[in-house]
């Protein structure tokens, strides 16, 4: 694949402090020469190692979005991807909330779901992008800030 093509294959990536739409993902991976469509949605849980979560908030350093933007240039040199797609949530967000949603078209099943799994791991791993949970019984706990 040509890097422009590479480029035209990141149809959208984005850090933003509003609900997201698992329909606009979709929407943007759609490609007619994708057979295997593969997506993630992370959702807020209502527990975590056995206590009861109310709620989570999200914060972004201010290099997440390119941080977020190399993740997904990486997927798509590695992987057939005909078009990908990432998005993460921050601010405060409630059980149920969508936190991310990503999604990658491929020529192929198989390849669409590596690529995604490749997609969702690396966000997590590289994008600093930092949970703080709320518990029920009042306390709180930060997830990826050290």
């Amino acid at each position: 694949m040509t890097p422009e093509a590479e480029r035209a294959a990141i149809r959208l990536v984005a850090i933003r402090d509003a609900p997201l739409s698992v329909d606009e993902v979709l929407a943007a991976v759609s490609d007619p020469a994708a057979g295997g469509v593969a997506l993630f949605v992370g959702t807020v849980r209502d527990h975590d190692v056995g206590r009861l979560v109310t709620g989570l908030e999200y914060s972004a350093h201010p290099a997440a979005i390119d941080r977020l933007r190399a993740v997904a240039e990486k997927v798509v040199a590695d992987y057939p991807v005909r078009a990908l797609a990432a998005v993460h949530r921050v601010g405060d967000l409630a059980v149920g909330d969508l936190a991310v949603v990503v999604g990658v078209a491929c020529p192929h099943r198989a390849e669409a779901f590596a690529a995604c799994h490749r997609l969702i791991d690396e966000l997590k791993v590289t994008v600093p992008i930092w949970k703080h949970q709320l518990f029920a019984d009042g306390t709180d706990e930060w997830v990826g800030s050290a």
